[in-house]
């Protein structure tokens, strides 16, 4: 899906400047901002002189920062500490059931150990994170991103349209996608599609659920010969940061709540961005095994999540 139609860079770099800004509009939702973005990429009209994968990363740490001034203290201590065994179980559970079928599917153990701790934490963040302790190679990087990047954008779709077809109420639709789905931003996403109470409730498990980076990334060094080094995201710290100043400085609600506000719009953005950074031939170059490992492993979290939820929320 490349245009034969070549624009020139500064065109392009009107085109996309006007399709982000035109995310910020009321009426696009992460879903669309992801479309436009993958159209965009497919087309061969994304600028060729920016590096729109580190503007991501930075957009994408700004905007999770600016939803933890929208959550109280106390709001998120009780919802990290009433869902720790699910958000603890889950973890063990995926990198044991990631470890098995990387076995079982004979894929480079690397490979499968990145996708594993992908799907157990937070995505592309803990694989950037584990890569480098368990000195993985940029292809394996690459592929296991790949994975995740997939099964996120699906995720966005069809987990709201899931949510609404069992009536899962707004808190239980929070925790689960931030249990099932890889990515903070495409949880975000969903979450915010869903509603407001269902995106503070994900936004808080998923990033007490992301701190397990520190652990598993540590771990996972020991088990690959200890000589790689632990990256800890900074944006974690200043989400916690944030949440900690909304309750110890309450005076300053009206502008907590722009920041807010600007968080979740600024989000979709970044939905606009990602879906810029996946085209059709990416998709093919990696093989089945790692997307088969991947899409089981999703499946299993998924489901076995969601009925955790229904059983005991």
């Amino acid at each position: 899906m490349v245009s034969n139609f070549n624009l020139q860079e500064s065109h392009r770099k009107v085109l996309f400047c006007l399709l982000a800004a035109v995310c910020l509009l009321p009426g696009i939702t992460s879903p669309l901002a992801l479309i436009l973005g993958f159209i965009l990429a497919n087309l061969g009209w994304l600028p060729a002189e920016w590096e729109i994968g580190k503007f991501t990363k930075k957009l994408l740490a700004l905007s999770i920062v600016g939803l933890g001034f929208g959550i109280p203290l106390q709001q998120a201590i009780s919802i990290s500490t009433h869902n720790l065994p699910l958000i603890l179980g889950s973890i063990i559970f995926t990198i044991a059931f990631g470890t098995l079928l990387t076995k079982l599917l004979h894929l480079e153990q690397r490979t499968g150990h990145l996708i594993a701790c992908g799907t157990a934490i937070c995505g592309g963040s803990a694989i950037a994170a584990v890569a480098p302790a368990i000195n993985a190679k940029s292809e394996q990087t690459a592929i296991a991103l790949a994975c995740v990047f997939i099964l996120n954008s699906i995720a966005l779709f069809i987990f709201p349209v899931i949510g609404h077809l069992l009536a899962l109420s707004q808190h239980e639709f929070g925790v689960w996608s931030a249990i099932a789905i890889h990515d903070t931003s495409s949880v975000v996403g969903a979450a915010s599609a869903y509603g407001e109470e269902a995106l503070k409730t994900a936004t808080t498990i998923k990033l007490a659920r992301a701190l397990w980076i520190i652990p598993v990334a540590a771990l996972s060094a020991m088990a690959f010969g200890g000589k790689g080094k632990l990256v800890l995201p900074s944006f974690i710290i200043y989400y916690c940061l944030a949440i900690a100043i909304t309750s110890l400085l309450p005076q300053g609600q009206a502008l907590y709540q722009l920041l807010f506000a600007a968080g979740k719009k600024s989000l979709v953005v970044c939905l606009f961005l990602i879906g810029c950074g996946i085209t059709l031939k990416k998709l093919r170059t990696h093989g089945r095994g790692p997307l088969l490992m991947a899409t089981i492993l999703w499946v299993a979290i998924g489901s076995g999540s969601l009925l955790s939820v229904l059983l005991l929320e």
